[in-house]
């Protein structure tokens, strides 16, 4: 059914929810799993008074990805699940997909926060994922318990 599957991270709730839940998937079916962290630098394109501090910001979103990117691989390890990290830089919805596809990942596996009535109407990376990913999405949805 599915030997590849991506899992998108930022270290968030809902993606450590979604993270658990694919990595859970993973192990029961034999799969091998693929963590992504995607840096997303803001404000682009951003003032010329903010760009000196381009390179800092730059390697705290690695250092960061590197530290969550970890906490997967623990996760992994602890179900006997094969884990491969990679770090990618853009807007996420789109690196996803495209890490999807260029990868021959079977399906991708991703939390997504507890939004509300209106929150629904407003869309989010997940929601963007979901549209526009040519394998199949499943996510996992926060309660407004898990909050």
């Amino acid at each position: 059914m599915y030997e590849q599957i991506l899992i998108p991270y930022d270290g968030s709730d809902e993606a450590k929810k979604g993270a658990i839940h694919g990595v859970e998937l993973a192990a029961a079916l034999g799969a091998a799993v693929h963590t992504l962290y995607v840096i997303d630098l803001p404000g682009v394109p951003r003032a010329l008074a903010l760009r000196d501090d381009e390179e800092q910001m730059r390697e705290e979103y690695r250092e960061y990805g590197e530290q969550i990117l970890g906490e997967i691989e623990e996760i992994a390890a602890d179900h006997d699940v094969e884990c491969t990290t990679v770090m990618r830089s853009g807007s996420p919805s789109e690196e996803i997909v495209d890490y999807a596809e260029d990868e021959g990942m079977d399906a991708i596996v991703m939390g997504s926060a507890y939004r509300g009535t209106i929150g629904s109407l407003l869309g989010g990376t997940t929601d963007r994922v979901v549209r526009t990913a040519t394998v199949p999405v499943i996510t996992d949805r926060m309660k407004v318990d898990e909050l």
